[in-house]
């Protein structure tokens, strides 16, 4: 028996579909409240609302665009086009946010007609002080200190330079092997320079400093003004030893600082430890500097402690310490050649 095979049968052609006509636009249906925080992530209503308007009015001028290129709508004047497309962009609310969310980032200064260091300064004096730090290397400590107390009284005693070595320590306790010097300038700027200027053409203040510089791993240096309400440091017998603690404010803070400690003050008078206060003017800015004498470190524990049992410190101690961003404790050991003991 033989197979043959069939051929396939030719299905008829199907009639070729009309072109689909243009849907005409149908707006979007209005956001519901609510709904622009949660498609903005937490944004918040007022600017998921301003995003979705905005988006709804770039769909309606794409399809005007559309419909008008096809012939289908007649060009409109354009303060005629979607006279709500103004309402829905409008920037009124605007202004008000924006004087809103200043009030709350945005501090008001008082206007003031001279410098933070003409309100805080001694206006009796116009001493200026400069503090150094010089961090020695730890073989060489013993030297350093020899050739200062041989070169730094020669200085202070000479009344040729209008200025005074206040103080020179080691640091006994905190950065180690650093030696501090805290001297004061009798008229300011102009003294400074003078002395600077008679100190170059000194030999034998030459050749310490190039003796010094091998011995230093590095130095820096700050120009302060005295606080007006703080004691003037003056010579004093010994022995004692001394707390440099520094303060890095917040900038800006300076004045609320002087204002609170000028009422701090008389809390730290008893044992007669307020030896001197400071704040620099070139350096590192907004920085404050006390200097406090004590017996030993029990007496500075017995002493500090005290203020804490008087009614005030603990309010002033509360509002000042917002103010500060970083503070550092040195406890200082004078040499045999300063005049603070």
């Amino acid at each position: 028996m033989q197979l043959g095979l069939r051929a396939p049968v030719p299905r008829p052609a199907l009639p070729r579909p009309f072109p689909r006509r243009p849907r005409p636009f149908r707006p979007p249906p209005p956001a519901r409240p609510g709904e622009g925080s949660r498609r903005h992530g937490g944004a918040g209503r007022g600017a998921g609302e301003r995003g979705l308007r905005s988006k709804m009015a770039a769909r309606v001028l794409r399809a005007r665009g559309a419909a008008a290129a096809r012939g289908l709508l007649r060009p409109a004047a354009p303060c005629g086009l979607l006279p709500g497309l103004r309402r829905l962009t409008s920037s009124d609310n605007r202004p008000r946010e924006d004087s809103w969310l200043k009030s709350l980032f945005v501090r008001k200064v008082d206007p003031r007609k001279d410098a933070h260091s003409n309100l805080l300064a001694k206006k009796e004096t116009s001493s200026l002080y400069k503090l150094q730090f010089h961090n020695v290397k730890p073989e060489c400590l013993e030297e350093y200190n020899k050739i200062c107390q041989e070169v730094l009284p020669k200085i202070h005693e000479d009344k040729h330079y209008p200025c005074a070595l206040v103080g020179t320590w080691n640091t006994w306790y905190g950065e180690q092997d650093q030696a501090v010097h805290l001297w004061r300038y009798e008229g300011g700027y102009p003294a400074l320079m003078e002395v600077m200027n008679k100190l170059r053409r000194n030999q034998e203040f030459a050749d310490f400093r190039k003796a010094r510089s091998n011995m230093l791993l590095s130095r820096k240096n700050q120009l302060l003004l005295e606080f007006s309400f703080w004691n003037e440091p003056v010579p004093r017998s010994g022995p004692n030893i001394y707390e440099l603690r520094t303060y890095q404010l917040r900038p800006g803070t300076m004045i609320e600082w002087g204002n609170y400690w000028a009422r701090a003050i008389r809390f730290r008078q008893d044992n007669n430890e307020a030896v001197g206060g400071f704040f620099s003017q070139i350096g590192q800015l907004y920085m404050v500097h006390h200097l406090w004498a004590y017996k030993d470190l029990q007496s500075r524990e017995d002493t500090r402690n005290a203020a804490w049992h008087k009614h005030g410190w603990e309010e002033l101690v509360y509002y000042t310490v917002p103010l500060i961003q970083e503070m550092e404790s040195r406890i200082m050991i004078p040499l045999k050649t300063s005049p603070l003991q």
